[in-house]
């Protein structure tokens, strides 16, 4: 799967043959083969991966008594995973035209799983009144997705964006995100 990434972030979906991931992985075709019927069963098996560690990434965080830690780690998480070189590569290739239903299905899993993970978070931290109120749990997540998902259609698409060099910035944006609008005297 690691070998998958790599050639299809150098390639992007269409580009891509398993002969060339069976190079990169050094392995026969028959193996690729035992494993994955096809290129497409391969990219689900990434996606897959993914949305099986955002599950653990969260039920790891279950009995955790710090919300805003945990939106926090949640965000730092996303974010290393996008200095990965191959970030900008795959998010392209993915973003493209999806070669299936079963590759559009697991990408709103992994959306719904992030979704509900952040929002349960959120919901704790408003009940602890350490982040904005005037805004629902549900509402709040979405945003946070749609500011690290911004993040990443930069990575994929801007040759100048350097996750490395503009993480920072993001975590300030966010951070005024959940504290609120400055309350006015």
């Amino acid at each position: 799967m690691d070998a998958g990434l790599t050639v299809f972030s150098r390639r992007g979906y269409a580009g891509a043959s398993t002969a060339a991931v069976c190079r990169e992985a050094g392995i026969s075709s028959g193996a690729f083969f035992h494993y994955f019927p096809t290129k497409a069963s391969l990219l689900i098996a990434i996606l897959e991966q993914s949305s099986h560690e955002t599950r653990e990434f969260f039920d790891e965080r279950e009995d955790r008594a710090d919300p805003v830690g945990v939106i926090w780690e949640y965000v730092d998480h996303e974010l290393s995973s996008l200095e990965d070189p191959r970030a900008a590569g795959f998010i392209a290739a993915v973003g493209g035209p999806v070669p299936n239903d079963d590759v559009v299905a697991i990408l709103r899993e992994v959306d719904q799983r992030t979704r509900e993970g952040l929002t349960g978070w959120v919901s704790k931290a408003q009940q602890a009144g350490v982040v904005r109120t005037d805004l629902s749990a549900e509402r709040m997540a979405s945003w946070i997705m749609l500011f690290i998902n911004g993040f990443a259609d930069q990575i994929g698409g801007a040759d100048d964006f350097d996750a490395v060099v503009e993480k920072p910035l993001l975590r300030e944006v966010l951070s005024g995100f959940l504290d609120g609008p400055p309350s006015c005297p």
